[in-house]
């Protein structure tokens, strides 16, 4: 359980470094100012606290009735069909993918909150995609949650978070700290007077309530704990919840005492550290070091997530099937790529301030908090088991309570001035997901519907057409034609393409010559365009003969080095994907490795209008 708790409450617990930040953003700025944010910030503290701690008691009954892991989408497919889940899923991929971009950047400030990496300020933005880039490359090299990897860190910023909160109330209360001086160039808002209505202390209380994103980790992991599994990883979940809640209360205490202020420039956290430990004492660079370590591999818990959920909701043929398989390190690289791509553009997008992003964030988690513990009333109400109905109430509370506060984040955040953005886009983009879902969804069962048999279907006759495609007589032509006459086809044809009447005439001398029985037709292109011309005479082709699939030969010669396809014409390749799409055509490629050649001196030169007669006619079976 130790363990774990290290593995799976990361996300849940690295909140704490910038919840309190984020409603004193909203609170303490603006038409506010920081002495009436800083008196309602304990309240709100609390009021999230309870939250939590309702979650907390609804997520445990999610684990007890789910020992295989009972994340939102699974436990909303099985209990509330398919629309619900749906939306769980989406929901569930917008966050993970906001969670990453959240972390990183929140990471990345607590970095240049430093004194000594100020001058990264105006990088910002190319560090937080730095942080990203060493995640995908570590998850893609298959990076796994080692328990020693995330411990180390996880424990430290428990530790030190602890401590800050424990020394620090201590010197208040014995009256030897200070009161943050306030940096008027860094502090946007007023110290004191301001309007502070009810719209923004519940628009601070959803800024807070960010801190719950991750505490259904552990019940989507519930497999990966020692037996009994579900007991151990019910334990786990309080003791996550209880150091989350006392961290973030811890946290909130003390800065309503020592009065820090939000700023893009320098974190809370960083202002609290240095107050209470010492700016440049060992203690505050273990803080902001701590922090960071924490962050980041919060936004990593997103890359274990993400992509197993991607993985689950294409085999339910809701999303592509790349995304369901295994890369060559048994990860799943699809969605480890897609994941780091979105993420960056929001870091790109909103200059990696956590702020700029926050008002996006918690919306979809509220929504799959909803829809999960909504599933886990029906599921209690079928399977009835012993004690369902008091299971019941705990759930229809956490239900209650989550939509809610899902509608709460989604009217106080859906509009942000400074961006012209706000919780309306998380909520759009997750509608967005969900008629992409169902698109694919439609696609792959409108395949399987093409591709179902009848047992008393029986496939027409074919008549077999091949046509060779040649441009002068050469070895590669010459084996292709033999490969072409080996399938035994109904007709059997070569086409050349020429501009003019000399062409004509040279490809024509040379089929006589080498006596190739094969017959050759002649389409003209007096652009030397090659795909349009060897169309149209393919379209009619098949107007010639009745149940016809055509078979296109295409010689093609295979050079020694990768490079030296540089210095040949690849219009073969434009041809062969104009083909692609057409009804009742093969296009099958005949190669010729030109380095046999040299290889084998007993073999005939290189292609030569001049060269001899075969002593065989070409493209007719050998005399028995």
């Amino acid at each position: 359980k130790l363990i774990a708790l290290a593995v799976f409450s990361s996300d849940a617990i690295s909140s704490t470094a910038y919840a309190t930040e984020e409603i004193l953003f909203v609170v303490a700025v603006g038409g506010s100012s920081l002495a009436l944010g800083i008196n309602v910030l304990i309240p709100i503290a609390i009021a999230v606290a309870v939250l939590l701690a309702i979650v907390t008691t609804s997520y445990r009954q999610t684990i007890y009735a789910y020992p295989s892991g009972g994340g939102s989408y699974i436990v909303s497919r099985e209990n509330l069909g398919e629309k619900p889940s749906l939306i769980a899923g989406a929901s569930l991929l917008v966050e993970y993918i906001l969670t990453v971009a959240v972390s990183v950047s929140a990471g990345t400030a607590a970095i240049l909150s430093i004194p000594q990496f100020n001058s990264l300020q105006p990088y910002r933005v190319e560090v937080c995609l730095f942080f990203i880039l060493l995640l995908m490359l570590a998850n893609l090299r298959g990076l796994k949650e080692s328990g020693k990897l995330f411990a180390g860190p996880t424990y430290l910023y428990i530790f030190i978070l602890g401590a800050l909160i424990v020394v620090g109330l201590s010197r208040v209360f014995f009256g030897h700290i200070d009161q943050i001086h306030v940096i008027k160039s860094q502090f946007a808002g007023q110290l004191s007077s301001g309007n502070l209505g009810l719209f923004l202390i519940l628009k601070g209380f959803s800024s807070g309530a960010v801190a719950l994103t991750g505490v259904e980790a552990i019940s989507n992991g519930v497999p990966a704990f020692k037996r009994p599994e579900s007991k151990n990883a019910a334990t786990t979940l309080v003791w996550m919840a209880t150091i989350l809640g006392t961290l973030f209360l811890g946290v909130s205490i003390l800065a309503h005492h020592l009065r820090p202020y939000p700023s893009e420039h320098r974190t809370v956290m960083s202002q609290l550290g240095a107050a209470v430990f010492g700016q440049g004492s060992i203690a505050f660079w273990v803080l902001q070091l701590a922090t960071c370590a924490i962050l980041t591999l919060a936004a990593n818990t997103a890359y274990a997530d993400f992509p197993r959920l991607s993985s689950i909701i294409a085999k339910d043929s809701y999303l592509p099937r790349q995304l369901a398989n295994r890369g060559d390190r048994l990860v799943f690289s699809n969605g480890i790529i897609i994941l780091s791509v979105a993420a960056a553009i929001l870091i790109v997008v909103f200059g990696g301030l956590t702020n700029a992003l926050i008002p996006l964030y918690a919306v979809g988690v509220f929504v799959s908090f909803t829809l999960s513990q909504s599933g886990m009333v029906i599921h209690h109400r079928k399977e009835q088991e012993p004690g369902y109905r008091r299971n019941m109430v705990i759930n229809g509370v956490g239900a209650v309570a989550t939509f809610v506060v899902a509608w709460v984040i989604l009217i106080t955040k859906f509009y942000d001035p400074k961006t012209g953005l706000g919780a309306w886009v998380s909520a759009v983009v997750i509608g967005l997901v969900v008629v992409m879902f169902l698109a694919v969804h439609r696609h792959y069962k409108r395949v399987a519907v093409s591709l179902n048999v009848p047992f008393d279907y029986q496939p027409p006759r074919m008549n077999h057409t091949v046509i060779v495609l040649v441009g002068r007589v050469h070895r590669g032509v010459l084996q292709a034609l033999a490969y072409a006459r080996s399938l035994n086809p109904n007709h059997l044809i070569a086409l050349t393409v020429v501009t003019d009447e000399e062409e004509q005439e040279r490809i024509e001398r040379q089929w006589s010559e080498y006596r190739i029985q094969v017959p050759l037709e002649i389409a003209y292109s007096a652009y030397r365009e090659l795909s349009g011309p060897v169309m149209r005479y393919i379209d009619e082709v098949d107007l010639r003969w009745d149940q016809d699939i055509i078979t296109v030969v295409i010689p093609e010669f295979v050079v020694t080095h990768w490079w030296e396809h540089l210095l040949h014409n690849q219009s073969a390749l434009v041809l062969k994907g104009r083909l692609l799409f057409r009804r009742n055509t093969v296009v099958t490629s005949v190669p010729y490795h030109v380095d046999r050649v040299a290889a084998d001196p007993a073999s005939p030169g290189a292609p030569d209008w001049e060269a001899p007669q075969p002593k065989e006619p070409v493209g007719v079976p050998p005399a028995d």
